[in-house]
């Protein structure tokens, strides 16, 4: 995101987050996704009552389910798989702030705006074989109590926002993911600097 020009932060890139190859540094990228199933249906059966209000609790119980696991799921990877926080005794207001080491960005978020690195995602964990998770024509995940992202270990790796792109950055990006220029547009529409139709 653009910063003041008086700023000394720098712009940040989540493959800033990984040591390089050749480095020396342990460095762990992960991949999760975690869903709730039977909410839809569980859902609807409550609309078919005329019982909106426990439809609505339903649908957000079930989102607030999917982000509570994959929250667990983070601090199991920090504390036990990876390790690299096996001692992290963290209260409930220092995760809600978090004060954990690592990150975990998703799709669509402000520091990866891309929602077709889903794609690349599920290809390289078989997400949809091992979970049933599966992803629509427009790239959401079903069932819609999901959550999925990267996860990263490096200490220094802080969540930031990509902020709004120009159309040499469209071009470059549409050349290295081997897309069309409208493609990445239409994927990357809510972040253009430009109006794409002009």
């Amino acid at each position: 995101a653009e910063k003041d020009s008086a700023s000394t932060d720098p712009y940040y890139c989540l493959s800033d987050f990984i040591a390089q190859k050749d480095s020396g540094i342990h460095d762990y990228m992960g991949i999760f996704a975690v869903a709730i199933f039977g909410v839809e249906d569980l859902s609807k059966a409550y609309e078919l009552k005329g019982d909106d209000y426990n439809s609505i609790m339903v649908k957000a119980l079930g989102d607030r389910l999917a982000e509570a696991f994959a929250e667990e799921l983070h601090e199991k990877v920090r504390k036990e798989l990876w390790g690299y926080s096996s001692s992290e005794d963290l209260s409930v207001d220092d995760l809600r702030k978090i004060r954990y080491k690592g990150i975990r960005p998703a799709p669509g978020y402000p520091s990866q705006p891309d929602h077709t690195e889903k794609l690349t995602m599920w290809k390289l964990a078989n997400i949809e074989e091992a979970t049933g998770i599966k992803l629509t024509e427009s790239l959401a995940m079903s069932p819609a109590a999901a959550v999925s992202g990267l996860m990263f270990s490096s200490p220094v790796s802080k969540y930031f926002s990509v902020g709004k792109i120009g159309k040499d950055q469209v071009e470059d990006y549409s050349h290295r993911k081997n897309l069309t220029v409208e493609e990445v547009e239409k994927w990357l529409g809510p972040i253009l600097s430009y109006d794409p139709d002009e």
